[in-house]
């Protein structure tokens, strides 16, 4: 006969491998493998793919600054290039190979930018988008010499892409836990229970360094005293043909596994030309902008919503070997035990 002592040995053991085998909760969702989202195996890949994706829309402010080496052999070309100081002093001095730097700045505001974002691997992300910006335009300065623009104002819209670099989020805030804990041993049983306690911890952070790139249309540069007149009238501030580029850094905060709200802050590096009066030569002039936006994110739910009658589960869950999440996509989906809401 067996003991009750061997008999609740063999069943603690039993418990014991069930638990660390299945490693799923109670509703059958595994932490390992993709769960089935669709009856068909293209429906199901079909939405692995989907919930790749998410649309994005931000808004915001910046900083801009126009600069040049300002030369040219007849300034009378440019009758907006005129002294401002010191008007009795000497005459103007410069050459190729001395010209004048000239700057200037103002503000840039509203702006705004509307995309598509994929995530791949939850390491590099990669987007694009449409974009427009509105921004005042101040005087060049250098020296005692002024540049004024014509129009105070201008308007840009622009086609864009992006590459991210996942710097930290909670898949490296787990590696850091595991890297900072390994100085205790296994058999520290206390230690070991924090370790896994904290990271099981909902991180809903994430920072991403992020370079764009893309190409710019100027809108609304004009001299609103040629426009009102009936003139005809060609911009003399055009863009390049060179491409803009960007760089900045985006954190990003989850509400949910399909919502979250982001800041980003960066610089775009850009190039305009400025044509003479009668179009014979060019200046040519740097922008950099200095951005700060906060947008919301969206990302594509594969899971399919759980219609089923009667069925009171909030959480991700299976019927008949599909699963359905239980709540919509601005609440968390995977609570595992327990209901949060």
């Amino acid at each position: 006969m067996i003991s009750k002592k061997h008999a609740l040995s063999i069943l603690l053991c039993f418990v014991l491998s069930g638990v660390f085998a299945q490693q799923e909760d109670i509703f059958g969702i595994s932490e390992k493998a993709k769960n089935p989202k669709s009856e068909s195996g293209f429906g199901n890949a079909a939405r692995n793919i989907l919930e790749m994706f998410s649309l994005e829309l931000s808004g915001g402010a910046a900083y801009q600054q126009f600069g040049t080496s300002f030369y040219s052999d007849n300034t009378s070309l440019y009758p907006n290039f005129s002294r401002y100081q010191n008007l009795d002093g000497d005459p103007l001095d410069i050459s190729a190979e001395n010209p004048l730097d000239m700057s200037g700045g103002d503000w840039v505001f509203p702006l705004w930018n509307g995309g598509v974002r994929i995530d791949l691997f939850h390491l590099i992300t990669i987007g694009g988008g449409f974009g427009q910006e509105w921004g005042n335009l101040s005087p060049m300065q250098g020296g005692d010499y002024q540049f004024d623009f014509e129009g105070a104002t201008y308007q840009v819209s622009k086609l864009y892409g992006t590459v991210g670099l996942v710097l930290y989020d909670a898949n490296r805030r787990r590696s850091f836990l595991n890297w900072k804990y390994r100085k205790y041993s296994s058999s520290n049983l206390y230690m070991q229970s924090e370790l896994r306690q904290r990271a099981r911890m909902n991180y809903p952070w994430r920072f991403i360094l992020e370079a764009e790139f893309g190409k710019l249309t100027l809108k609304n540069a004009y001299d609103p005293a040629l426009v009102s007149a009936g003139t005809p009238y060609e911009p003399r501030l055009a863009v390049s043909d060179k491409n803009y580029y960007g760089i900045g850094l985006r954190i990003e905060r989850d509400f949910s596994e399909y919502t979250k709200m982001f800041v980003k802050g960066g610089a775009d590096f850009r190039k305009f030309t400025y044509a003479a009066s009668d179009f014979s030569e060019f200046q040519e002039l740097d922008q950099q902008v200095y951005a700060m936006q906060v947008g919301l994110a969206v990302r594509f739910p594969g899971t399919k919503r759980c219609k089923i009658a009667g069925c009171g589960v909030v959480m991700k869950h299976m019927h008949n070997g599909i699963e359905y999440r239980g709540s919509g996509i601005f609440n968390f989906q995977n609570r595992k035990i327990g209901q949060w809401y």
